[in-house]
């Protein structure tokens, strides 16, 4: 995947992330962000559910590696290794996410691993925002790249 469009596809190819309606809003080669609306991740107290907010912390990571993969002419398989999620405070309105690479994650060294071993590992970060851009939630995830059959 090299584009936000294919990005997308994957995404409403998925049926409990169409239903959550991620889309992406930016990708500028080092950080990617998505966003999705409120009634379509509400919970019984009219906040966002704590599981979408998971969800797309999880996704904006995941598609930041997968397109930093595709725009390096890579196609793997990304999968996420395991995660930990803070929860900072209730959310009353539609979510963002923003995805980064861990300032520890050496992109060279995976890139090299990835080609010699046909795996690697990469740790990522993500935020999920409210409209305004606070901060409502912190996620820390280690995914795992694998060379696709």
């Amino acid at each position: 995947m090299k584009t936000l469009e294919e990005l997308d596809a994957c995404y409403r190819a998925m049926p409990p992330v169409a239903a959550m309606g991620i889309e992406s809003t930016g990708w500028d080669g080092q950080r990617l962000r998505l966003r999705a609306p409120l009634a379509a991740n509400i919970n019984d107290k009219g906040t966002v559910f704590g599981g979408s907010m998971a969800s797309i912390a999880t996704l904006a990571a995941w598609g930041l590696l997968t397109l930093r993969l595709g725009a390096e002419g890579i196609k793997a398989e990304v999968y996420v290794a395991d995660s930990q999620l803070k929860y900072l405070k209730p959310l009353v309105a539609d979510l963002g996410a923003e995805a980064w690479l861990d300032e520890g994650t050496d992109w060279d060294a995976f890139l090299r691993s990835y080609r010699e071993r046909g795996r690697a590992r990469a740790q990522l970060l993500a935020r999920v925002t409210d409209p305004e851009g606070a901060t409502v939630a912190e996620f820390s995830g280690r995914f795992a790249a694998l060379r696709a059959p």
